[in-house]
């Protein structure tokens, strides 16, 4: 079948060649294989983290909704220092979705997948009418073994901020994808960034908190830190990365790079005298943009993210606010 039809996710024979022809083929490990209703593994003390993608468009340059949700469910496991091992996925397909599109979807998946070692280990597929979603949307749930404490209570005055490559990537390509506005090199960053992380622990660097800068970007990351342990964090703005690219356009369309997402860079708070040795194993591990942006500072007059700039003048850097892009994730 050239398309999607609506027998496919109805639980009868067409619905089992499509599970069997398409997803084992990209998917199967010996726990998938099994089909059993519900998958059993051992994961010690787990991180779990779930979401659904909804990207519109399905593809865009760097990735698609495929890779995002493979990338962005392994790297929330990340985060809490956990090693992304299972995960379990949810495809709810609109009735008419081109066959081979879906397959590149999975494909991509699939290859992502490889970045980490996680498997897929269960899944559910439902095909639902035209017009009631908007063509692919999925569901996935990520399982990982947790290899040291990572969380923001951990930050601390003192505390250095890192940031391991430069800001408002995905944002800004789903915008111009969406708006079909053409701007050389504008690429997303969407990447798996546990093989970074992995590297810093075995390093053992004390990393006390991490957080990929997804929806809100760089802004909502570190507002949420600022609240949520009662600091005030003071960052150096001219040394925040942003590509030219990215600088161009969000300056053309009067845009602030701040607020919009990343899928392939994040924040690391951790003892200043292990900075320098966490930017260079990043540099060292495909992240050569890492850098020093910030630190941790009691917060005298409540929890606040301050900008200071090249001349020395500093501005309160608040959380977004309105409807920044929706369907970038």
């Amino acid at each position: 079948m050239s398309r999607i039809q609506l027998a496919q996710g109805s639980g009868g024979r067409e619905n089992q060649q499509l599970i069997r022809d398409l997803f084992l083929k990209y998917f199967s490990n010996p726990i998938l294989a099994q089909l059993d209703d519900a998958a059993v593994v051992e994961c010690g003390t787990t991180a779990v983290s779930t979401d659904t993608f909804t990207v519109h468009p399905l593809e865009f340059a760097g990735g698609d909704i495929g890779k995002l949700a493979i990338a962005g469910t392994t790297n929330d496991v990340a985060m809490r220092a956990a090693c992304p091992e299972y995960l379990s996925v949810g495809f709810i397909i609109e009735e008419g979705l081109e066959t081979e599109l879906l397959e590149r979807i999975v494909a991509s998946m699939s290859s992502e997948l490889q970045v980490t070692g996680a498997r897929i280990i269960t899944g559910d597929t439902k095909v639902v009418p035209r017009g009631a979603v908007d063509r692919l949307m999925i569901n996935t749930t990520g399982f990982g073994a947790v290899r040291a404490d990572c969380s923001v209570k951990r930050i601390v005055p003192g505390d250095h901020i890192l940031i391991s490559g430069p800001i408002a990537e995905h944002g800004a390509c789903i915008y111009a994808a969406r708006e079909e506005i053409a701007i050389a090199g504008l690429t997303s960053d969407c990447q798996s960034l546990w093989p970074a992380v992995k590297a810093l622990l075995d390093h053992e660097v004390p990393i006390h908190a991490m957080r990929d800068a997804t929806r809100g970007g760089l802004a909502a990351v570190l507002n949420e830190w600022a609240e949520q342990s009662s600091t005030r964090l003071m960052m150096t703005e001219e040394v925040i990365p942003i590509s030219e690219a990215v600088r161009g356009f969000t300056e053309i369309l009067g845009i602030d790079p701040y607020i919009l997402a990343c899928e392939g860079a994040f924040l690391l708070s951790l003892p200043a005298e292990n900075s320098s040795e966490a930017i260079d194993i990043l540099h060292r591990c495909g992240h050569p943009d890492a850098v020093l942006i910030g630190q941790v500072e009691n917060a005298d007059n409540g929890p606040q993210v301050i900008l200071t700039s090249a001349y020395g003048t500093q501005r309160l850097l608040d959380f977004p606010y309105g409807e920044i892009l929706p369907r970038i994730c």
